[in-house]
């Protein structure tokens, strides 16, 4: 009778388990033995949509040679459109996050794949600068600011309240897992002699990850009827936030009267002119300038990738144990040091002080995010999503800058030599304004 009683329990549980929860429930459901916690899932979801967004992230450093040879366009005007890019990114994100507070993660995120796709198919037809600057510039750009890194703050926020750290480097590093993947096969369309098949699988490769957001991302632990992950209690699901552009700008104007706001917006737009806007852009043609093959070039790029998943979640690890601010000031003044060396290392072929160079440089190219992240938390708790959202703004204000200005010195000064170096004193700069991060005076509650 008693295994009778309990096997019956046991049924109701499941049967509680799946089915579907309405708005208006917000009861915990009875806990599953031998469960991986739906945190996990949903952090498994996040990162193959990451994965898959990465590819329009690897291609605007492979164009500019190609745009430049079938249209004539100067290197300053190809490196505006990517700049427009890299700017909407970030200036996109607070406002994203705040839309995902108002109409849920899924939506949010769909839409905006939708919107890259659109962006990227479009560029095939494109005859004139003004129609880059359209396409991938503002539509790209906006779809991307939608799947910026405050989507990964957003789903750690959420779903977690242990393994933050390691949760926010593991999300990082799928962007970079999609430059591993994508960046090669991109590279040798390009090199086949058409970029236009490599826009389109931008394209299709976005609309790919659509079924899985709108199928098995869900907004909310409550909304299965779970607690977050390593949470003691069972945490409601709050209602919508009206007025999303009016909360990303109040915060902003909030956080902003705060100096730790002015240092991580610093040191972030610093991240974003060393790696985005110099490296990811200008690698490829810097290095096709000292005679090295696009796919080997950007092949280098992919080991970045490669060593960047390591880096990056092992800075989460790192995060979870050891005080950010440091570490930041660690992987900056790293970071300074590498670039000071790269106008010695370009050379037609692949040599191992160059590869020493990626592997270095590729552990610490968003290595800097989960440290980042966390003093964010620190200091804002439950708006730290959306400032993240901002200090994203600077770093990718910080990407166009250079993205442009790194076009502009390679038709002015005939190389990059002058960018290089010019990256490595900011990089030294961002480590001390690391240092002067001072720790919240009172605790905020995430």
């Amino acid at each position: 009778m008693t295994q009778t009683t309990e096997a019956a329990e046991a049924a109701e549980a499941a049967e509680a388990a799946d089915a579907p929860r309405t708005a208006d429930d917000q009861s915990p459901l009875p806990p599953r033995r031998g469960r991986i916690h739906r945190a996990w899932l949903v952090a498994a979801v996040a990162f193959v949509t990451i994965l898959g967004a990465a590819a329009f992230r690897s291609l605007p450093g492979l164009l500019i040679d190609p745009l430049h040879e079938e249209f004539g366009w100067s290197r300053g005007t190809i490196a505006a459109a990517v700049s427009v890019n890299l700017a909407l990114y970030g200036l996109t994100a607070p406002f994203a996050a705040a839309l995902m507070d108002r109409f849920g993660i899924r939506r949010v995120v769909a839409v905006a794949l939708m919107v890259i796709a659109l962006g990227s198919g479009l560029t095939v037809w494109m005859t004139a600068p003004w129609q880059l600057l359209l396409c991938w510039g503002l539509l790209v750009g906006l779809g991307t600011g939608s799947m910026a890194l405050a989507f990964a703050a957003t789903v750690t926020n959420r779903w977690f309240t242990e393994r933050r750290g390691l949760v926010t480097g593991i999300l990082t590093a799928a962007s970079a897992s999609g430059q591993l993947i994508f960046l090669p096969v991109l590279a040798l369309m390009v090199e086949a002699g058409d970029w236009r098949p490599a826009a389109v699988t931008v394209a299709l490769a976005a609309l790919a990850v659509v079924p899985f957001v709108w199928l098995l991302l869900r907004d909310h632990p409550a909304d299965v009827g779970q607690k977050p992950y390593g949470a003691k209690e069972f945490v409601p699901k709050p209602p919508p936030t009206p007025g999303a552009a009016r909360r990303a700008v109040k915060v902003l104007f909030s956080a902003a009267r705060t100096g730790p706001f002015w240092l991580l917006a610093g040191t972030f737009a610093i991240c974003g002119a060393s790696t985005n806007g110099l490296i990811q852009t200008h690698f490829v043609p810097a290095a096709h300038d000292h005679g090295m093959p696009v796919p080997a070039a950007a092949s280098l790029l992919a080991v970045i990738g490669l060593f960047d998943v390591v880096g990056t979640i092992a800075s989460g690890w790192l995060t979870d144990r050891f005080e950010s601010r440091r570490l930041l000031a660690v992987y900056y003044a790293l970071r300074g040091i590498s670039l000071l060396f790269l106008p010695m290392l370009l050379a037609p072929s692949v040599h191992p002080p160059m590869l020493f160079f990626i592997v270095f440089y590729g552990l610490d190219w968003v290595a800097t995010v989960p440290p980042t992240v966390a003093l964010c938390r620190e200091h804002y708790g439950e708006d730290s999503a959306i400032v993240f959202g901002w200090v994203l703004a600077s770093h990718q204000v910080g990407a166009a800058l250079v993205a442009f200005l790194g076009g502009v010195a390679r038709d002015v000064f005939g190389s990059y030599d002058v960018v290089w170096l010019a990256s490595g004193a900011l990089c030294a700069a961002a480590a001390l304004m690391a240092l002067v991060i001072r720790r919240p005076t009172v605790a905020v509650t995430a």
